[in-house]
């Protein structure tokens, strides 16, 4: 979720992670089916769970959401970090 920035002073990433155990709630996102998920079952990004990831530690790309979907994400985040007020 982490904005490209070149002149970062630390090489991280704030990571929402994406899971198929859907609790419902307003800290997920849905998510439409994608072949990364655990047998493309449906599955939520969960911003309750996010994380600064070292960029070293991520691995290979698994794929890319449409833009609606990011915008989604990042309005639950605005709303469990009251930004939205």
């Amino acid at each position: 979720m982490s904005r490209q920035d070149d002149d970062a002073v630390r090489a991280l990433s704030v990571c929402v992670p994406l899971t198929t155990s859907i609790k419902g709630g307003k800290y997920e996102v849905p998510l439409p089916r994608v072949k990364f998920l655990p047998g493309n079952d449906r599955g939520v990004a969960n911003v309750q769970g996010i994380a600064a990831v070292e960029h070293f530690r991520l691995g290979k790309r698994a794929g890319e959401f449409y833009p609606e979907v990011l915008a989604d994400v990042r309005a639950a985040l605005a709303y469990l970090l009251e930004l939205d007020a």
